[in-house]
């Protein structure tokens, strides 16, 4: 998986004159806290149960009383892609989260190993990012086969890689600076010293690209879903519920079109968001080198 460069420039000032946010930057951080108030209380914004059927008014058009419309069994639309968000947003942090503990697990295996061990790891790393991540998801998740669970281990595996290589060239830079280098003429332990300055020290740039990680993460999980290989029926997620609607694009355009935006407006969300927090980062740490 490749990860993006963090910016070598200094980026100019987050906020205005008076203090307040950019618009583009306020909106973003406002779907956020929507995004995240409808996987933590979905009933808050809901009209009407997700599973609810009712077929005699299956198919309707977006109006005053559903949203955006009905699906094939009378479902509202709204109250499933406002459900979905709870799995979906599983599905990204989920998996990020597993490959970020993996990705440490494994690059302190290397650091600590030595060099062969070292060398050995990150050749293994290298086989495994040479395939498409969502080529080994795809694996993963045949072998262990379909749900939410098992989508989540397969999106987390395919992108650990990354992440492995990631903290350790992060782990290795710090290994040079100054206060390391006193911590081992003192004679501290190799383990103490990577576990109290090593990783301390490496993993907060690593833990804002991650942000960034999120949004391919989610399409990787929409993919699986759209596949058939992700959380089963009748769950409302929102790549599953662009699968059921494919059928219908004819007839009830609302099927495809609200869940569709409804992931696309997430993810361009967390790739601002993400992208502000790696400048705002990068900004810090300039200002601490000077």
């Amino acid at each position: 998986m490749t990860t993006a460069p963090v910016p070598t420039t200094v980026t100019a000032p987050r906020l205005s004159a008076r203090g307040r946010l950019r618009p583009g930057l306020a909106i973003a951080w406002g779907v956020l806290a929507l995004l995240v108030l409808a996987a933590v209380w979905p009933e808050a914004l809901e009209r009407q149960p997700p599973d609810h059927v009712d077929v005699v008014h299956a198919l309707r058009s977006p109006d005053s009383t559903y949203w955006f419309g009905t699906d094939q069994l009378g479902r509202d639309i709204y109250s499933r892609v406002v459900h979905g968000t709870r799995l979906t947003l599983l599905l990204g942090v989920g998996s990020v989260a597993l490959a970020l503990v993996l990705g440490i697990f494994v690059s302190s295996l290397a650091i600590l190993g030595g060099r062969a061990v070292d060398s050995l790891v990150m050749r293994v790393t290298d086989v495994l990012l040479a395939f498409p991540g969502m080529l080994l998801a795809l694996l993963v998740v045949a072998i262990l086969g379909p749900g939410t669970g098992n989508a989540l281990i397969a999106i987390g595996l395919s992108t650990a890689p990354g992440f492995a290589r990631l903290v350790r060239g992060e782990a290795l830079a710090v290994r040079e600076s100054g206060f390391v280098q006193a911590a081992v003429v003192l004679g501290r332990p190799t383990g103490a010293v990577h576990r109290d300055h090593l990783l301390p020290n490496s993993l907060p740039p690593v833990l804002v690209l991650a942000t960034v990680n999120i949004g391919t993460a989610i399409i990787a999980g929409s993919s699986l879903s759209f596949l058939g290989l992700g959380p089963e029926a009748p769950a409302a997620e929102w790549g599953a519920m662009l699968a059921e609607g494919r059928d219908f694009l004819d007839s009830a355009w609302a099927l495809t079109v609200f869940p569709g935006l409804a992931l696309t407006c997430c993810v361009i969300t967390l790739n601002v968001v993400g992208a502000d927090l790696r400048r705002r980062f990068d900004g810090r740490s300039r200002d601490g080198d000077r």
